[in-house]
């Protein structure tokens, strides 16, 4: 991989305490650093950054295409993955107000034979309590992704599987449970998913740029989807029908859009008062109605990130200082979440560190074979790591599988997430634990016996 030394020298300031900005120069640093990272294509996509809904930072970095040369843009169109919810959570609420369903309402009011659709609610669907399982962690998810499927037929994969838990006594995503809503929606509103999210959403709001994916439509101005590869090559990423997802992921925007989606959040253009302050009360795990809901520097935060193959998405929104930070990538590698943690610090005068270079070192397969196993990080929560074709995985509990790098015969780093793992050995010289490192936490696992 190339090396990082320009962006250290341009971006020194970053790593220390630094004399607070106004809002408009601290933008011009998020570009700056975005900008360095574009031209070494370690950041490929659009951002957005507005303060009282003025944008302050609107621009596309890389390429929407990198077959044709088409440069990202504010008005180029992406996947937005998991932050789709927060519109079928509006859209729940919507139909509410008008008195077409509620709540309260039982899942066995929609699906009159849903095993315990008598105990889940709505409510339970929308804050991720209700005990279902989540439909992408199933066995048979990977080998469905490349086909259409109808409602129905997506649901009917979860539908019979036991419940991880009695509904609404914990917190457990499930895109299961944004699939089933968008059936609701369906249901309550006599039209399609993608042709209610139209007419009661994105048509009243002026998002002529948002949607949702409906079959085989060309939509113009979509950014394609990269996976990277070792030194900065760029593969297409796998293909996903988008009828899977549904409302847990199908939706598409620009960054524009969002901030005309986030600025009707303060007034009552489509929700009144009461159900927007639905959307952003905390339940279980601080999840609200598709949005996570927290506190950054003492400022009310809500926020919601996504992924899917070939996109990583995220928005911030700062009520209390009316500051929004959009981040639409079309590149799956873990520079999308670092650069919205920074984005974020540069805007709050906070500190923040630059990323570490990693360099991939060779090592012999047979200290892959001795790495293999299970590591128990917390009750209930394992780290499998597996070779494949010559090449180390590694898949937490209810989480996707990924590749790990090697930087030494005991030390790896993850691409897609900033996480790293180190393994230690007993004086015998077998691997017995690791150790996790992300987020500026450590999480020790030992080996389960085999």
């Amino acid at each position: 991989m190339r090396k990082l030394l320009l962006l250290f020298s341009l971006l020194l300031l970053s790593i220390t305490a630094v004399k607070a900005q106004t809002d408009e120069a601290n933008a011009k640093r998020v570009d700056s650093l975005l900008t360095v990272y574009a031209n070494k294509k370690m950041f490929c996509g659009s951002v957005m950054i507005a303060k009282d809904g003025k944008p302050l930072l609107s621009k596309g970095y890389g390429m929407a295409n990198f077959s044709y040369d088409i440069p990202n843009t504010p008005q180029t169109k992406f996947k937005l993955a998991s932050v789709s919810k927060q519109f079928t959570a509006a859209a729940i609420m919507i139909l509410q107000e008008q008195g077409k369903l509620s709540t309260d309402d039982k899942l066995s009011k929609y699906i009159s034979d849903y095993p315990n659709g008598d105990k889940i609610t709505i409510h339970h669907l929308l804050t991720h309590t209700s005990g279902i399982v989540n439909f992408t962690n199933l066995p048979i998810y990977d080998s469905l992704m490349k086909y259409e499927l109808s409602l129905t037929e997506n649901i009917g994969y979860f539908k019979n599987k036991p419940l991880d838990f009695e509904p609404g006594t914990k917190f457990k995503y499930s895109n299961s449970g944004y699939i089933l809503l968008s059936y609701i929606i369906e249901k309550a509103s006599g039209k399609s998913f993608p042709e209610y999210m139209s007419t009661s959403i994105f048509e009243p709001l002026g998002m002529k740029n948002s949607g949702v994916f409906n079959g085989n439509k060309v939509i113009k101005n979509l950014a394609m989807g990269y996976s990277q590869l070792e030194d900065d090559e760029m593969e297409n990423a796998d293909y996903i029908d988008m009828s899977i997802p549904s409302g847990a992921g199908a939706i598409y925007s620009t960054v524009e859009d969002l901030l005309i989606w986030d600025q009707a959040l303060y007034t009552e253009k489509l929700l009144k008062k009461s159900s927007i302050d639905k959307l952003f009360t905390p339940n279980l795990d601080n999840y609200a109605y598709g949005w996570n809901v927290d506190k950054y520097k003492d400022s009310k935060w809500h926020f919601h990130s996504g992924g899917i193959q070939g996109f990583t998405t995220v928005i911030n929104r700062f009520p209390d200082k009316k500051l929004t930070i959009i981040i639409l990538k079309n590149i799956d590698n873990q520079i999308l979440f670092s650069a919205n943690k920074t984005a974020r610090a540069i805007m709050f005068n906070d500190t923040y560190e630059l990323p570490v270079e990693r360099k991939i070192a060779k090592v012999d397969e047979k200290i892959y074979k001795k790495l293999c196993g299970e590591y128990e990080l917390a009750p209930d929560f394992i780290l499998s790591v597996t070779i494949e074709d010559g090449k180390l995985f590694a898949q937490a509990t209810e989480q996707s599988k990924f590749e790990i790098f090697p930087e030494a015969d005991y030390k790896y780093f993850y691409k897609v997430i900033n996480a790293q793992l180190e393994f230690t050995t007993d004086k015998k010289g077998n691997v017995d634990k690791v150790t996790l490192f992300q987020g500026g936490q450590k999480m020790p696992g030992k080996r389960k016996k085999q």
